[in-house]
């Protein structure tokens, strides 16, 4: 799947969480790639992060940034 599209889908689930507080929706949005995004998707996302981080809404971009320091770990 091209980072594009991954790009929109984190966006969608993002409008999702965007109605809890800032916090809660950064790890709600985190939580949801982590479980149920498939593997191949979440490292794609994570590689690609900052050619696509411009496109990503804000809540999205911190999400996927926090993914990206825990896999690194």
């Amino acid at each position: 799947m091209s980072p594009d599209k991954l790009a929109y889908m984190a966006n969608q689930i993002g409008k999702f969480f965007a109605h809890q507080k800032h916090d809660a929706a950064v790890a709600a949005i985190a939580d949801h790639l982590e479980k149920f995004w498939d593997p191949r998707m979440r490292r794609t996302i994570l590689s690609q992060y900052d050619s696509v981080s411009e496109r990503l809404d804000p809540l999205v971009r911190e999400a996927i940034a926090q993914l990206r320091k825990a896999h690194m770990s």
